[in-house]
């Protein structure tokens, strides 16, 4: 389980294919003393397995391998060397809950639409970031206006709803510390919706 809150942007170091499955090599700013083997860690969205690690510089690298599942659902596939992916590592007991419950398993991929950067006025941390963006149609019936979403393995409150697109505001701290403030219009994300809607739906559709 995850928060959907950021704790560093990784860089794809290295990416490799062995049969059906894809290793990634990630540099980050994690204290290698912090991950362990078979820990999970959200890599952009994915909730991926760590395979290998070891101390790099004044953080570390870390390995982890994407199946045939991921790369069919998620973004993995368009990641190469330089890709920079948000990272998350799993929460645990006694942690704070600052965003919303996050699964890593991601749902499908949504595109982000427009971009509208907003004023900054009298902010002096800088301006904020309006995102259209549009969802699955299959996957838009669990996207609820002022409910969570999380994209790119972001938790983020959605704004408006209109059909497929949704928009989200992005503040200035989060564009700084996450790839938010890199992303455009045409750019694919990793789409999880509330784990709440999901079973709600489910038990809709059973109950009839």
């Amino acid at each position: 389980m995850f928060t959907g809150i950021v704790t560093d942007v990784g860089v794809v170091a290295s990416v490799s294919e062995a049969g059906n499955l894809r290793r990634l090599r990630v540099e980050s700013a994690y204290d290698p003393a912090t991950i362990q083997l078979g820990a999970s860690i959200a890599c952009s969205g994915p909730c991926l397995t760590v395979v290998g690690f070891g101390p790099l510089g004044s953080g570390a690298w870390f390995e982890v391998d994407a199946a045939a599942e991921t790369l069919a659902r998620t973004t993995v596939p368009d990641w190469g060397e330089g890709t920079r992916i948000n990272l998350e590592r799993s929460l645990r007991i006694g942690d704070e809950l600052g965003g919303h419950i996050v699964t890593g398993h991601v749902d499908g991929v949504a595109e982000i639409v427009r971009r509208v950067e907003m004023s900054a006025g009298d902010n002096p941390w800088g301006p904020t970031a309006r995102f259209d963006v549009r969802v699955p149609h299959a996957l838009a019936r669990f996207v609820a206006e002022k409910g969570s979403v999380a994209l790119d393995g972001t938790s983020l409150t959605v704004n408006s709803v209109d059909g497929d697109v949704l928009s989200v505001l992005i503040i200035p701290h989060t564009l700084a510390v996450t790839t938010w403030g890199d992303r455009k219009a045409g750019d694919r994300l990793n789409l999880e919706v509330d784990l709440m809607a999901r079973y709600a739906a489910r038990l809709m559709g059973a109950t009839g």
